[in-house]
């Protein structure tokens, strides 16, 4: 009996171990184990295949000058290459650090997610980007982005005068500093098996060379 138990733990543990994926930051964090749903959960849709083999979890600030440089650049190539091809997928996560500005953003990127224009709104905000904390962020600019995309303007407006999404922000602010992320954008590239964290707008090698890794 001793020797069957002796065989059989280590086969459970590997199960159990293989459920998981073992996240490892270099840094002073702890080491995490996350789950795959718990680093995708709460976030932005998923953009792109919800069976693509790997994926972008994007934290980004609406008006870090960096997120602006990687959306405008890197990312229409991984899109058009990677995530239009079934290999990739990306979700988006709030890590507002210029103020409530960024904040502001972010809560009416949900709100357009309650009329299915998540993406829409996400990519109009960059896409009017004009630079860090210098006011180009206010409700009459979110009302403008929100009419370009069709938005329903009072179903919009009622969302942000509730700041209906402001907890679930400042939540995955949050949670990202709970898991080492200190600078916008951050990635966090994985599969079922492994993660990779890539800092800062990197160019397109550094998610070339990643993807190959996994």
């Amino acid at each position: 009996m001793t020797k069957f138990y002796l065989l059989v733990i280590p086969i459970v543990i590997g199960i159990i171990t293989g459920a998981f994926l073992s996240l490892y930051f270099l840094s002073e964090t702890d080491n995490s184990v996350l789950t795959a749903s718990k680093l995708i959960d709460g976030g932005s849709p998923i953009l792109g295949e919800s069976t693509a083999p790997i994926t972008i979890l994007e934290w980004g600030d609406y008006q870090c000058t960096y997120c602006y440089k990687f959306h405008q650049e890197t990312l229409k190539t991984i899109e058009e290459e990677f995530v239009k091809t079934g290999k990739v997928k990306i979700v988006f996560k709030d890590f507002p650090l210029n103020g409530p500005d960024s904040i502001l953003g972010a809560e009416a990127t949900y709100c357009a997610h309650e009329q299915k224009k998540y993406w829409e709104y996400h990519d109009e905000l960059y896409n009017n980007w004009k630079g860090e904390r210098t006011g180009w962020i206010t409700r009459e600019s979110l009302d403008e982005f929100a009419i370009t995309v069709n938005l329903d303007l009072v179903q919009f407006n009622e969302c942000l005068d509730e700041h209906k999404f402001q907890n679930k922000v400042n939540q995955l602010y949050e949670f990202g500093r709970e898991v080492g992320i200190d600078a916008t954008p951050s990635f966090l590239v994985f599969n079922d098996e492994k993660i990779i964290k890539i800092r800062g707008n990197q160019p397109l090698e550094v998610f070339l060379k990643t993807f190959d890794e996994l």
